[in-house]
């Protein structure tokens, strides 16, 4: 019998791992982490009167001392807890706090352990890491150039989480890229944020259901040796490869509202800098770990619309076909959602065109840049009739590691690592290598002369490269870094074949540090 320690079990993912370990009470205990807040106790005691093999660890992730109790004696970690967004992008500071220090008391609570009882982690990362992956680009994979677009705390977060985690001296761990979950609450979701998600940009979803039995499965016994120090994409298959227009079509359909055409506006929804994209390498974790139901996804979204957790009024509006008699009444309720302060486009267009504020004013401009490409760009969104709707391109682009992806491992030397360095504009410092290790960190230097230690592992199969130049955020303003990928593709020649092509050469923005507003809070 394992013992596993699950953090995050209150939330979407975790709850869903968390069912899914207790199904099998013969071969698992498990102990999870909840903050004793009073919904948490209402939710857990009735599993802990009805499942001896549940352990709860009254705690909080970002205090060392907790996540310790429950790593001591485990066997397995699944670190599934985190801030996500929308909630991320309100409480940065909190996001930074719980998103990073926990990996890093997880990584130090492993590390803790006796060489010889040190646990496995599982730590699940996210697609935001990846940033905006637009046409043409819109097809990725693991190795792929982190890139996190501007201003997502989230994304930020969750990738340097990843780096603690998977460039430690943890013996065993694999870091799995969460996509989109479906899941019937999705339903309750009504924040400006989602219209910060371009129609033509694309996801490969994953169920809770999926996500949940792939927790378990990834605790079994028959998970090969090969499978682990490894990044892996999550995604529920082909069936769940679909552009944004498509999902909001399929969503609106099931709970009874009209198209998409009908309740928005074109111009409402950004055109860039988001993040999302569909896998080359989405089946790699499905032949390892078989966690998919392959349920059609049509059928998947008339399943969530019956779900007891859908609020009753959505409920009800789908039965009579209210929304679908009245959209414009729909349309005024979306558009007052478009014009909310601070994260709704319309209110950045009113304040970049009228704003009396100059503060908000520069604000909205620097969101209307990131989010639209400029003011211009934005009047050119073409209306519904003249935009294209069509299925994104099953033709995949495929960006270049920098490597020789067909040599076996065990082959690479210091030699295959200089190369990979140049092609990053860099530079491998380190004079010796022994031949097939990707685990003993050597020294780099990136174009800008920022020398740092990273395992080729982190570098060639996680996509990472110089700390230093990635945007950080700090708790003083006077400390954290930028976004600044434009500067980034000029010296970067791996970074500039996923950059280059989504934006205008001339371009050399910054965002920041007046974006990390609220990290010294």
């Amino acid at each position: 019998m394992k013992t596993v320690f699950l953090t995050g079990a209150t939330g979407t993912m975790g709850y869903a791992g968390m069912m899914e370990i207790l199904r099998y009470p013969e071969n698992y205990k498990l102990k999870i982490l909840a903050r004793p807040s009073k919904k948490n106790k209402e939710l857990l005691a009735p599993l802990q009167a009805s499942y001896k093999a549940l352990e709860v660890v009254w705690g909080d992730l970002t205090r060392y001392e907790d996540v310790l109790k429950g790593v001591t004696g485990s066997d397995i970690v699944l670190h599934v807890g985190g801030m996500v967004s929308p909630q991320a992008d309100y409480r940065p500071e909190a996001t930074r706090k719980t998103n990073i220090a926990a990996a890093e008391y997880v990584r130090d609570a492993v590390l803790a352990q006796p060489e010889d009882k040190q646990p496995r982690v599982v730590y699940v990362g996210s697609v935001a890491q990846m940033g905006d992956r637009r046409e043409p680009l819109h097809w990725g994979r693991a190795g792929d150039p982190i890139c996190v677009s501007a201003y997502d705390h989230y994304g930020i977060t969750k990738a340097w989480a990843e780096r603690v985690i998977t460039g430690s001296p943890i013996k065993k761990w694999v870091s799995l890229r969460q996509s989109g979950i479906l899941y019937p609450a999705i339903l309750k979701n009504y924040d400006p944020i989602m219209f910060h998600v371009p129609i033509r940009g694309v996801l490969e979803w994953a169920t809770v259901e999926d996500s949940g039995r792939l927790l378990e499965r990834v605790c079994r016994d028959e998970v090969p040796e090969e499978f682990w120090k490894r990044y892996y994409n999550i995604g529920s298959g082909k069936e769940y490869r679909i552009s944004n227009y498509e999902f909001e079509c399929l969503l609106l359909d099931a709970i009874g509202c009209p198209k998409p055409e009908q309740i928005f506006e074109a111009k409402w929804f950004t055109t860039r800098n988001f993040h999302g994209m569909w896998y080359l390498d989405g089946d790699e974790l499905e032949k390892y770990l078989h966690f998919r139901a392959n349920v059609p996804i049509k059928e998947y979204f008339r399943q969530l619309a019956k779900a007891d957790s859908v609020p009753a009024g959505i409920k009800f509006a789908g039965k009579t076909k209210v929304a679908k008699l009245v959209p414009h009444i729909v349309k005024i309720a979306m558009y007052a959602m478009a014009m909310s302060k601070e994260h709704g486009t319309q209110w950045w267009i009113k304040q970049v065109e009228s704003g009396k504020l100059k503060v908000e004013r520069e604000r909205a401009a620097k969101r209307v840049a990131a989010y639209y490409g400029s003011l211009e760009a934005y009047k050119q969104i073409p209306d519904w009739k003249h935009m294209d709707l069509s299925h994104n391109s099953e033709t995949p682009v495929l960006l270049n590691h920098g490597y020789d992806e067909s040599k076996p491992m065990e082959e690479f030397t210091l030699a295959d690592m200089k190369k990979a360095a140049e092609f990053r504009g860099g530079k491998c410092l380190s004079k010796k290598m022994t031949k097939g290790d990707w685990d003993t960190p050597l020294e780099w230097e990136c174009a800008e002369g920022h020398k740092f230690s990273a395992s080729p592992r982190l570098i060639l199969l996680g996509g990472h490269w110089c700390p230093e130049c990635f945007p950080w955020p700090y708790k003083s303003q006077k400390d954290a870094r930028p976004w600044q990928w434009d500067r980034e593709a000029k010296r970067n020649p791996f970074f500039a074949q996923l950059w280059k092509p989504l934006h205008d050469e001339s371009e050399d923005n910054v965002y920041g540090p007046e974006v990390f507003e609220g990290w010294e809070k």
